[in-house]
C-alpha cells in the first residue's frame, strides 16, 4: 500500500511546528539565567585592597596607598605583642627579601598594626628593625585602622586574658601589583623560599 501524500497537516510545515521547541527554549532560558547569575556573582565578589590613609612609623608622615604605587606590595596586618604568627610571618618576609636579591628593590613589605593602642610609632620602629629595615610599619587612628583592615578583608578582635589582652586576627599576607590591584595571597604557613619563588614568577610575568 503506497504512503499517503503529504497534506496541509502532514507536510513539512506541520512537521516543523510539531518539533519539541518547548524543551529546547526552556533549556536556552535556563542557560542564559545561569550565565547571568555567574556574571552577577563575579561582579559582586568582594575585592581585596583599596585606598587607605595611615601614618608611617619611622617618619611620622601621613601616607596613602598611592604613595606605594610602582612596587609590588606585601601587606600584612599584625601587632608587636603577637606571640607567634606575626614574628614568624615577618621573619619569612625578611628572609624572602634576602633571597630575592636585586629583585627585592621592586618589592615593598608593609606591616600594618591592628593594635595602635599599644603599638606606638617608636615601638613599631624598634620591632621592625629586628626583622628587616626594608619593611615599612604603618599605624593610625582606630578609624583609619578599621578602614584599612576592611579594605583588605582583615578581621581582628581584642581578646582579654587576665590583666593582658591579645588580638585575634586574619593572618595572611596580600600581594598587590604595582598598579595597586590585588594579585595573590600568602598564607602564614608559606615559607620564605616559597614566597620568593612566587614573587619571582609574578614579577617575571608582569
Amino acid at each position: 500500500m503506497s504512503a499517503a501524500a503529504p497534506t496541509a497537516r502532514t507536510g513539512p510545515r506541520a512537521l516543523w511546528t510539531r518539533a519539541p521547541w518547548g524543551p529546547i527554549l526552556a533549556a536556552l532560558v535556563m542557560a542564559v539565567a545561569t550565565i547571568s547569575i555567574l556574571l552577577l556573582h563575579h561582579r559582586q565578589a568582594p575585592s581585596i585592597g583599596g585606598p587607605f590613609d595611615l601614618i608611617e612609623a619611622t617618619s611620622g608622615r601621613e601616607v596613602s596607598d598611592r604613595d606605594f604605587r610602582g612596587k609590588w606590595l606585601l601587606v600584612f596586618f599584625g601587632y608587636t605583642h603577637c606571640p607567634d604568627i606575626c614574628p614568624t610571618t615577618l621573619g619569612a618576609i625578611a628572609e624572602a627579601m634576602s633571597e630575592l636579591g636585586p629583585l627585592a628593590q621592586r618589592v615593598q613589605p608593609l606591616f600594618i598594626t591592628i593594635d595602635p593602642e599599644r603599638d606606638t610609632p617608636q615601638i613599631l620602629v624598634d620591632y621592625i628593625s629586628v626583622f628587616d629595615s626594608r619593611i615599612t610599619a604603618l599605624t593610625g587612628s582606630s578609624a583609619q585602622m578599621e578602614a584599612a583592615a576592611k579594605a583588605y578583608r582583615i578581621s581582628y578582635a581584642k581578646r582579654v586574658v587576665g590583666d593582658d589582652y591579645y588580638m585575634d586576627h586574619t593572618s595572611v599576607t596580600d600581594v598587590m601589583r604595582p598598579d595597586g590591584s590585588y594579585s595573590s595571597t600568602f598564607l602564614s604557613t608559606d615559607g620564605a623560599s616559597e614566597m620568593a619563588a612566587r614573587l619571582r614568577k609574578l614579577m617575571k610575568n608582569d
